[in-house]
């Protein structure tokens, strides 16, 4: 804590009557103790208008702060904006480590939250959950996460572009239906299937 309270730099608006701020910091420090992941609105604006002042604060430091040891799954879920529901089929698919258990209640180590700011990343990448447990487990234990990442990113860009030829063709059947004159939908299938044959015939000509 002192040296925490050196290294801030405490705006004046901010300053007792004694001077400094060191009742503000310690009230500041156990309010986030106290509170875990939840600012009160005072401190979330002291922290949004003062934020340049946190720059000699090791992040490292205030994390440890925030983050209590042990995480009740509620706790956790909040952080990711997930249901505790998910947080628990991830622990049953392998995917979390089994969690500890204190008077009949799950707790996580913080450890925890680097895995699922990983799993969180994998999916918004569009990695399925299957591949989520490759990139943890389907790899020696002393492969490097970037010859991982890049092993299963290689196999998902390809999946991707196809994909993406896929979406441009359905693209211009769209528009080509956008253009349709016709009086009745027998007569759509009649054309579509006229043209079908055509099409068959150009490519055995060619």
């Amino acid at each position: 804590m002192l040296s925490l309270r050196r290294s801030f730099r405490c705006p004046k608006r901010y300053w007792g009557n004694d001077g400094d701020c060191s009742y503000e910091l310690n009230h500041f420090f156990h309010t986030l103790r106290r509170y875990d992941f939840k600012l009160t609105l005072s401190q979330r604006k002291f922290l949004r208008k003062n934020a340049r002042d946190f720059r000699s604060v090791r992040r490292c430091f205030l994390l440890a702060f925030r983050v209590a040891d042990h995480l009740a799954i509620s706790h956790v879920a909040r952080v990711f904006g997930l249901r505790t529901s998910a947080i628990r089929y991830y622990e049953q698919i392998g995917i979390l480590p089994q969690a500890m258990r204190k008077n009949g209640q799950r707790r996580y180590e913080k450890s925890v939250l680097f895995r699922l700011a990983v799993v969180q990343r994998a999916r918004e990448s569009g990695f399925t959950l299957d591949e989520i447990r490759e990139l943890f487990f389907g790899f020696r234990p002393a492969t490097r996460p970037p010859k991982r990442w890049r092993e299963l990113s290689e196999r998902k860009l390809a999946e991707l572009r196809i994909r993406m030829k896929r979406l441009k063709l359905m693209e211009t059947l769209l528009k080509q239906m956008q253009a349709c004159r016709c009086n009745a939908l027998e007569e759509c299938g009649e054309k579509l299937l006229s043209n079908s044959s055509n099409e068959r015939l150009d490519r055995r000509r060619n």
